[in-house]
């Protein structure tokens, strides 16, 4: 039977994209490091064998210097081999990762396989399966967004719209921009989750400076944690502050809202929820 190729299956998208194919009864193949990494082009042959389909993300983000041109590599890669149908993970409002789509676009076509695009707003699962979720559970974030407001996504809608490309139970051949039903503020994201938890979080408003001398603490290196900030910088800047319906689109019911979210997270033990009285 042929499989289902993931890139990045370990990742916040990727594991959840496995997680549906396999609960449909459909082979996965995922790849991640060692046996591919995107900073090693050596490992990138690994992508090299026939599948349905395949779920393709970059990592750290496709604003990164070289990503697009690496996506399309890793592409043409697939497709020359027998990949049928392209799905790549992208950003809203990021001119390279707008390329990367149009290269893997071309790449597909010339091929002869399909290809689509998720193009997703900022992550919901970044307040607890990344970077805030130690500051929130500790009952203080300090972030550099300002009063910019947010159409904030919850990845297992992201998931589902990438699996209904790659079984082509959604159309094919297009972007499909995805959001959430309502713009919010991060204090009102992080007042939503002090809701759903029953405790106090606070939130304050720091400078980007501040933010990637934070990164670096935590552990990140110094280019990464400088390229993320000019990446907050970037998208957080007020012009992606308008609704998609990518999702209803795709799947024909509405995106899932924050507060749903914040109550799932918050019963599964994301953060410190406050004690029974």
């Amino acid at each position: 039977m042929t499989t289902n190729l993931i890139i990045g299956g370990t990742g916040k998208t990727g594991r959840r994209v496995a997680s549906l194919l396999q609960g449909r009864g459909l082979p996965v193949t995922s790849l991640s490091r060692p046996e591919f990494d995107w900073a090693d082009p050596t490992t990138w042959s690994s992508v090299e064998r026939p599948a349905a389909s395949a779920y393709l993300t970059f990592a750290p983000d496709l604003t990164f210097p070289g990503a697009p041109e690496a996506v399309a590599e890793v592409a043409e890669r697939m497709a020359r081999s027998g990949v049928r149908r392209i799905v790549l993970l992208s950003g809203r409002g990021e001119a390279e990762a707008q390329r990367a789509e149009q290269l893997v676009a071309d790449v597909a076509t010339k091929h002869g396989a399909t290809w689509g695009v998720v193009r997703c707003a900022f992550f919901m699962q970044n307040f607890d399966e990344s970077l805030f979720a130690e500051p929130l559970a500790a009952g203080h974030l300090a972030f550099s967004a300002g009063a910019v407001r947010e159409p904030f996504v919850d990845l297992d809608d992201v998931a589902e719209v990438a699996v209904a490309m790659m079984t082509d139970e959604a159309a094919s051949n297009r972007v499909y921009e995805l959001t959430g039903p309502r713009l919010m503020t991060f204090a009102e994201a992080t007042a939503e989750i002090a809701t759903a938890t029953g405790r106090e979080i606070g939130y304050e408003q720091i400078t980007n400076e501040q933010l990637v001398a934070d990164l670096i603490h935590v552990g990140l290196p110094a280019e990464e944690a400088g390229g993320l900030g000019e990446l907050f910088a970037h998208i957080l800047d007020g012009h992606n502050e308008h609704l998609a319906d990518g999702v209803r689109e795709a799947l024909g019911r509405p995106a899932r809202a924050f507060a749903e979210y914040a109550r799932r997270a918050a019963r599964s033990g994301a953060w410190p929820q406050a004690a029974a009285s």
